[in-house]
């Protein structure tokens, strides 16, 4: 029988509901945490946080990772800062504006109460990091500063230069540290999850691979926190480090946790142009750019002069013409588009003309260069060390590029999956940011699943739960890891005649051609049944060289690019279905005359939550959860 999408979705007004949750769940003794054991996937921000939060409290936690530290978790790599309604620069700024923008930001897409209860925690988590001795930038008086970023007026997001991301998981990964030496963390690293085991409808353990020896291990525990990140990488090129994957919270969707959203997909407009076929990856530039940067193209199509040749007469400041309230920081969705459609008409810059530029001339003037630097100087580093270009002498060239994932796995208001005990949290899960992530806000949702949801849940379900007692040796755990070894071994015994990189270049040109910035019926449609015979091909004619029992790069890819290939097509179909404008999933069917998105808020107002057909894959039943919009009104966004 198909679980029942109930998001717990607690009662009382909206800013009671967190406070209503906390008074009413069922708590752990302290002396009785120590007896339950957590098994945490993936140590970033999100995973990080909860691991360090739920050992401090006293669980026994067994973390993993797929990467030789803590450290390099992709959270590493956000740039521009967090978001936080504490209104330090006293401009306006309170957590229902704070919840209000990212509503919005979301395109009405995302569930009220969740979206409130981060607002209401993230300054907690300036407070946390603080105290935790991250770095945070602060004016001449010692106050913290803050900085504007995409979809709002108020300056309240918090940064460490362009390191935010780094700074604080430096944070999150001392706090772990700490309950590692204390002996309440045992931490796995190069540890791949290859499936989740799920026993008597519970979650209760997975199976991994030891990425060095190739050893298939078990892993029993009470609850499992899946915390590994978003699936840009189904894209092939991406902002998203190589590693990063969709694998364990697939394995998940394949056990019955469903799929929530997977259409909705971010286009970051700030990136580093692509440069050639055989790239492996792109470069994010931060969004905080946008602060002190202006973008534009010149107003005729095919001028090839170089920028300081063209006077400022010859120039479009599109995003500024187009959008006066916001200018540069409209949110990334309509930034990317807007930048999609100058390059269209011919006005793009660059050797491939698909890039704009992003210009610091008149920020320098004004401000003097040293105060760039203090900014961004890093962010400037980066950039003139990949295109041998100076943005302090002449503009950065960027186009957006895939970035985040909005989508994930279905959860609801305590981060449960549809599977109980399987909690999901930070970008794996589909649940804050709807159509569209405002800039910043990744870092906080993270930290505030890690440091401040999960603990109330997880013990509200430990408590209301009776977990019987089982062990490695259980039959679900035979099946699991035996299905596990089994795709393994028939990775490496196709020897076809192509490499893993080839199919999933493949995959990339079909999504990014058809599921990517611009989206239709038949380009989706083609994407569908594309995909599918790419997959078939796949397991036809790859070639995996290299044994199961060593470090083989191959193969771990391997494996992610199977999943790559099942994900990609749901991703298609859910977009096929949504017909209707919103957010990062831009259907050219619906749009407005100058080109804005169209919603269809009366058939499409809900969480698309997809289900596993394990008789057919091509066939998952697609569930639906109403979004209700009691708090604010549904309006077209506009940000002109």
């Amino acid at each position: 029988m198909a679980p029942v999408l109930d998001a717990k979705i607690p009662a009382g007004r909206l800013q009671d509901k967190w406070d209503n949750y906390k008074n009413s769940i069922k708590l752990v003794n302290p002396a009785n945490k120590r007896k339950h054991t957590i098994l945490v996937v993936g140590t970033g921000l999100a995973g990080g946080s909860a691991a360090a939060t739920l050992a401090e409290l006293g669980y026994n936690v067994k973390a993993f990772t797929i990467l030789d530290s803590a450290r390099r978790a992709h959270s590493i790599a956000a740039q521009g800062g967090i978001n936080a309604a504490k209104n330090y620069p006293n401009d306006g700024d309170t957590i229902w504006r704070l919840f209000y923008d990212t509503i919005k930001g979301g395109d009405y897409r995302s569930r009220e109460a969740n979206v409130y209860r981060l607002a209401q925690v993230s300054n907690n988590i300036i407070d946390q990091c603080v105290a935790q001795g991250v770095p945070f930038a602060r004016e001449y008086g010692g106050l913290l500063a803050n900085r504007s970023f995409g979809g709002a007026q108020v300056e309240r997001t918090f940064y460490a230069r362009g390191q935010t991301g780094q700074q604080l998981l430096l944070g999150a990964y001392a706090a772990m540290s700490r309950q590692v030496a204390k002996g309440k963390i045992q931490m796995h690293t190069r540890s791949e999850m290859l499936d989740l085991v799920v026993i008597d409808g519970r979650a209760r353990g997975i199976i991994t691979r030891n990425l060095v020896t190739g050893e298939i291990e078990r892993h029993l525990g009470d609850a499992v926190l899946l915390c590994t990140g978003g699936y840009g990488n189904v894209y092939y090129l991406s902002t998203n480090a190589k590693n990063c994957n969709v694998t364990a919270a697939w394995r998940a969707y394949r056990r019955g946790a469903y799929f929530g959203n997977p259409c909705f997909t971010q286009i970051h407009p700030t990136c580093i142009p692509v440069s050639g076929e055989y790239q492996s990856k792109l470069t994010l530039m931060s969004e905080s750019l946008r602060n002190d940067g202006r973008v534009w193209v010149p107003k005729q199509p095919g001028d090839s002069r170089r920028p300081t040749e063209i006077p400022e007469e010859e120039r479009d400041y599109f995003l500024e013409r187009r959008y006066p309230s916001f200018g540069n920081l409209v949110p990334r969705d309509v930034a990317s588009r807007n930048s999609k459609y100058v390059c269209d008409e011919g006005r793009g810059v660059g050797e491939t003309q698909l890039a704009v530029y992003l210009d610091f001339a008149d920020s320098i003037q004004r401000l003097g260069r040293n105060v760039i630097e203090e900014r961004y100087g890093n962010l400037f580093e980066m950039y003139e060390r990949i295109t041998g270009e100076n943005p302090y002498q002449v503009p950065m060239r960027i186009y957006p590029a895939v970035h985040y994932t909005m989508g994930g796995l279905w959860v609801d208001y305590e981060l449960q999956s549809t599977i109980p005990g399987l909690f999901v949290l930070g970008e794996a899960n589909f649940s804050d940011h709807g159509g569209n992530r405002l800039g910043a806000s990744a870092l906080m949702q993270g930290l505030a699943d890690g440091y401040f949801v999960i603990p109330y849940s997880l013990g509200h379900y430990i408590a209301g739960s009776r977990i019987e007692a089982a062990s490695t040796a259980h039959d679900a755990f035979e099946a699991a890891e035996s299905e596990a070894r089994g795709r393994i071994q028939k990775l490496l015994t196709i020897k076809g005649n192509r490499t893993v990189t080839e199919f999933h270049r493949d995959l990339g040109r079909i999504m990014w051609d058809n599921v990517g910035m611009s989206r239709t019926a038949d380009g989706l449609r083609i994407a569908v049944d594309e995909i599918a015979a790419l997959r078939d091909q796949f397991w036809q004619d790859v070639f995996v060289p290299g044994e199961p029992t060593t470090y083989n790069k191959n193969l771990e890819f391997a494996g992610r690019v199977a999943d790559f290939l099942e994900l990609g097509e749901l991703m298609a179909r859910d977009a096929l279905i949504r017909e209707e404008s919103c957010g990062g999933h831009f259907r050219e069917e619906f749009q407005s005359e100058d080109g804005e998105a169209l919603r269809n808020d009366k058939d499409f107002t809900f969480v698309s939550a997809w289900q596993h057909n394990p008789d057919d894959i091509r066939k998952p039943t697609m569930h639906k959860e109403p979004l209700a919009f009691e708090n604010v009104e549904l309006t077209t966004r506009s940000y002109k």
